[in-house]
């Protein structure tokens, strides 16, 4: 945009600005020079109890005789604008995880929020208000990916607190923006707040979980978003925990959120979930009890069929108008907030248009994110980065033109869907022989048992084997049609059929690199065996293929960290159902994993030097800050995530193993130094007591920096050496 362009455009805004402002309004809740408070209060008294029902579910009516259009809350961006036609399409949630960059996140967050206002402007203009055309975004899923077999964790930010609580705020402020007046979208943090699968089980399961538990592991990131992000929304879960439906949880949704926290947007249930308190959980009698349930306990908003119950739950005196009230008090802010009530033309994103909608800024996003999710595994005797001049490539597997393993879950759609095929074809020379085979279905054994495919793998120089899962494997409930467990896993490796035809390869390729795709942890021990070279590239979105092609002929270098902790064997954990935290995640299991969180290889190799406090002792009033030379001792330039863990060496109660506290991603050149530091404060050496509250206590905790969790699972892998001092607290 040049500077007249722009000029010009601040101008018109503000010309239509007071020309709005002069006009008189027929009724009070029009006018923006009012406060929300005085506009809402002014809106509620206008209605009618009916009206004001209507107005408490997802799909809110119009309300003609004031001039109100409808209004459906329902949308999605988990990983770009979703289900709604064209749009950038970024990686899965769990691969932007992977990326430990916070100040992408939020660059995603912000090109997401320019497509979702461009496409809401068209669709208000085409006088379109339907289902995915509004302005409230019921993302990002903050759950703890606890289990790897839970089959929407590839929607989470991973297993630990303290990353999802990072990506979570940068995404949440990308999002909804920085206007002083009006958010550009608004966020959600779901599902509140202990929800983890199994999805079967859902509409009348009960997680179990300890105030010490829910205090150091379930809940840190939804505080967070609340606290800091000052996300618009949050999303009660399906099940019960601790015994009361989380979308009529009086701990939960009241003393911690709405006081403790000082939450001031408003609550939603997921969908139907109201119609589980008594076709599930079986707390309610009737439709109108559990709506009146769910709203005397502050759930807003209703996805879902049982709010035009509240009339009758009024009748009956299960709930009163005055109840109704409060709650449109707590929630029709949102679309004030938004400039859904303001004359048209006055908000000033009412100018952003479809041009925004795969800016080609927003494309290269998707594509820096897909890179740098990707992680390297393995990578005996430098098999990779691939050669561009290779004489021949053969590219074979299941997910190696499988549309589905990029886009995961909650996507949207672009004429740009780069398969890892694609992109291989995309970086190598005119003279290269690229052969491709399927060679493999996704989850059942090949109907012709002819092998057509090894022998090429012979004539190759180099064979790129892709395979892994995808959404038809893995997800929600009713979504992964190839799921026998409404979209877990029961095993968390690969498909048999998968193994077996790998093997087969394995016999006859000369170099063997293979390009797994999931969103959740794979348990592949034989995999790594037979592999030459491994990577790791979740879902990765529009431009997945083509970052997996860069990576894989060195174009891009990979940086990519394991957001969870992948375990040797499903044997390895706890029963599903057990929401304790004990086993889980690396901060508390007590099995070697396969590969540890945070881990993931480069093309360079890093040096880490001791780390140095510049207070060896503090009070409980005092910080010292953790300082590292990192260097790269290698020939490629390349990122390095610098990561920081606290271990109370002395604690009172039982403690997490490791804690990530901070984390950093750092370019260097080959040869380059650069002096990395953290500060500890002392509410990062806080333990939880057994009644969920934080207390700092006096003795030693050891510090540790380097590049994947501090363990000798992580050396035997090849990470740099991590580095370790001790702290003390008196």
């Amino acid at each position: 945009m040049t500077t007249r362009t722009r000029t010009f455009t601040l101008t018109l805004a503000l010309l239509l600005t007071l020309a709005g402002y002069a006009q008189k309004f027929e009724y009070k809740f029009q006018d923006p020079k009012l406060s929300i408070s005085e506009r809402t209060d002014d809106l509620i008294s206008r209605l009618t109890l009916e009206e004001k029902v209507g107005q408490l579910m997802y799909g809110a009516p119009a309300i003609e005789r004031l001039g109100i259009p409808q209004y459906n809350w329902w949308n999605e961006c988990l990983h770009g604008v979703a289900r709604n036609g064209r749009a950038t399409v970024f990686p899965q949630a769990i691969g932007l995880a992977a990326t430990f960059d916070t100040d992408l996140i939020h660059r995603i967050g912000r090109a997401i929020s320019m497509e979702a206002r461009a496409k809401y402007n068209a669709s208000v203009a085409n006088g379109l208000r339907e289902r995915y055309q509004g302005l409230t975004f019921w993302t990002p899923n903050v759950n703890i990916f606890r289990d790897p077999r839970w089959g929407r964790g590839q929607e989470t930010y991973g297993e630990d607190p303290y990353l999802t609580s990072r990506i979570g705020v940068a995404f949440v402020k990308g999002l909804q923006g920085d206007h002083p007046r009006y958010l550009q979208a608004a966020g959600m943090a779901k599902h509140y707040a202990v929800h983890s699968g199994p999805e079967k089980l859902r509409h009348e399961f009960n997680a179990v979980a300890s105030r010490k538990d829910m205090w150091e592991t379930y809940l840190p990131a939804f505080e967070a978003l609340v606290t800091e992000a000052h996300v618009e929304g949050v999303m009660g879960a399906y099940n019960r925990t601790n015994g009361l439906p989380c979308c009529a949880h009086p701990y939960l949704m009241q003393e911690v959120l709405r006081k403790k926290w000082g939450f001031k947007g408003y609550f939603v249930s997921d969908c139907w979930a109201i119609v589980d308190f008594y076709q599930g959980h079986k707390v309610a009698g009737s439709p109108a009890e559990a709506a009146a349930m769910a709203l005397n306990t502050g759930t807003n908003l209703n996805c879902g069929s049982t709010y035009p119950e509240l009339v009758n739950s009024v009748k009956q005196g299960l709930t009163t108008e005055a109840e109704i009230d409060k709650n449109l008090k707590e929630l029709l802010p949102t679309r004030f907030r938004l400039g859904l009530f303001d004359p048209p033309g006055t908000v000033p994103f009412d100018t952003i248009g479809t041009s925004w909608i795969r800016r080609p800024e927003h494309v290269a996003l998707a594509l820096e994110a897909a890179e740098k999710a990707v992680v390297l595994l393995k990578n005996d005797n430098n098999t990779l980065p691939i050669s561009p001049n290779v004489n021949s490539v053969f590219v074979t597997g299941p997910t190696a033109a499988h549309i589905q393993a990029l886009l995961a879950n909650y996507y949207g759609v672009s004429e740009s869907l780069t398969t890892i095929l694609e992109g291989v074809v995309a970086n190598t020379a005119p003279h290269t022989s690229v052969k491709y085979r399927q060679g493999a279905l996704l989850a059942e054994p090949n109907h012709n048992p002819q092998d057509w495919f090894s022998g090429v793998a012979a004539e190759s120089d180099v064979t790129i084997a892709c395979l892994g899962i995808s959404q038809l494997i893995e997800g929600e409930e009713g979504e992964s049609i190839l799921s026998d467990h409404f979209g877990d896993r029961e095993d968390i490796g690969l498909p048999q059929n998968q193994i077996d035809f790998l093997k087969k390869i394995r016999a006859n390729a000369k170099k063997l690199v293979v390009v797994l795709t999931g969103g959740s942890a794979i348990s592949c021990p034989e995999v790594y065996e037979m592999a030459d070279a491994l990577i790791f590239a979740w879902y990765p979105g529009e431009q997945g293929g083509l970052a997996v092609g860069n990576v894989l002929f060195g174009k891009a270098v990979p940086s990519g960290k394991l957001p969870v902790t992948f375990p040797m064997s499903v044997d390895d954990l706890p029963p599903y159902e057990d929401y304790a935290m004990a086993n889980r995640t690396y901060r508390y299991a007590e099995k070697e994993p396969l590969f540890p969180f945070g881990f993931g290889l480069s093309y360079t190799s890093f040096l880490f030097s001791d780390v140095s406090l510049s207070k060896a002792e503090i009070n409980s009033t005092e910080s010292t800050k953790a300082v590292t030379t990192v260097t790269n001792t290698g020939k490629y330039p390349a990122e390095e995530v610098v990561q920081l863990y606290i271990t109370d060496l002395k604690a009172s109660v039982a403690t997490p193993h490791f804690a990530l506290k901070g984390f950093r991603r750092v370019a260097l050149a080959p040869g380059e130094s650069r002096e990395v530091s953290f500060e500890i404060n002392p509410d990062m050496l806080k333990v939880v007591n057994e009644e969920g509250e934080k207390v700092l206590e006096p003795g030693e905790f050891q510090i540790s920096i380097g590049g994947s969790v501090p363990s000798q699972r992580s050396i035997e892998l090849g990470a740099p050496e991590y580095k370790q001092a001790e702290l003390v607290v008196k």
